[in-house]
């Protein structure tokens, strides 16, 4: 019985993982088109944003929302002063976002230096079906949810989404209607840009913060929003569902890195029997 409990545990922390690490990229590559390389970068500004708050005397839960805010901030000047200019050039962002990252790692790696700095917490472990399972493990995959549940809100139920949503749909269209595009462009980055660190500063317990963290991450985060499909939000969430699920599993029975091979192959089948995706059949929406 303690074995199910621990796969099933393993296969829901995977799981949140893959969504807490995605989110971000779903909005900007998923809603925007832009090709966000340095997406782990981002989570690395959020992980030494938490560091840094931590250290100076904030509780945990406050260095992790200083971590969204700078990071939030950061995209928002990111946007201002090079992404703005390249909206409808995948190509050109690529290259951008890939300068952007190596801008990044080595800021980073001046002022920090290149060694990874830890996080202590003051979480206990809990008793899950006798075995000791992490509790802060346990406020990663409510924060995760959380996060889901606060993204699809501010979608669907909110006018301020449904600008959003309205704008990347119809970019023409929304400004003939009085809509500010580039106001909205520069809020859906910054969005996205906060996600992403707040991704970073939940996980700087779990990893450690160095500047060659998120190269752990981007690459994960892509296959997620890329194979989800055309709805970056229901497409995130089955992708991360599926793949986690597929990580968990395999790295229970074998191991982690047969996981990750595992979850791979499951996203080239994918790929390869619905290209546009999961949610590449269904209708427009979040």
């Amino acid at each position: 019985m303690a074995s199910i409990y621990t796969n099933l545990y393993l296969i829901v922390f995977s799981i949140s993982l893959m969504l807490l690490i995605s989110l971000g990229l779903a909005v900007i590559f998923g809603m925007m088109k832009v090709i966000n390389l340095a997406h782990g970068e981002f989570m690395m500004v959020g992980g030494y944003a938490c560091v840094l708050s931590v250290n100076a005397g904030a509780p945990l839960w406050l260095g992790v929302l200083a971590g969204g805010v700078v990071t939030g901030l950061a995209g928002i000047v990111v946007e201002r002063l090079v992404i703005r200019h390249l909206y409808g050039r995948m190509m050109d962002t690529l290259l951008a976002t890939w300068g952007l990252s190596l801008l990044f790692v080595g800021a980073a790696t001046t002022v920090f230096g290149a060694s990874s700095i830890g996080l202590s917490t003051d979480f206990a472990n809990v008793a899950i079906g006798g075995m000791n399972v992490s509790s802060y493990n346990l406020a990663i995959c409510a924060f995760s949810l959380v996060l889901v549940a606060l993204c699809w809100w501010l979608a669907v139920r909110t006018k301020a989404g449904l600008i959003v949503r309205g704008t990347m749909q119809a970019p023409e269209m929304a400004s003939c209607l009085g809509v500010d595009r580039n106001r909205v462009y520069m809020a859906t980055f910054g969005l996205g840009s906060c996600l992403a660190g707040l991704a970073g500063a939940a996980l700087a317990p779990l990893t450690g913060v160095s500047p060659a963290m998120g190269g752990f991450f981007v690459a994960k985060a892509f296959i997620t929003v890329i194979v989800g499909g055309h709805l970056p939000l229901v497409g995130a969430s089955a992708a991360s569902t599926l793949f986690g699920a597929i990580d968990g599993a395999v790295s229970y029975a074998y191991s982690s890195v047969l996981g990750e091979v595992s979850m791979l192959i499951a996203a080239v089948l994918l790929l390869r029997m619905l290209p546009l995706g999961i949610t590449g059949r269904m209708k427009r929406g979040i």
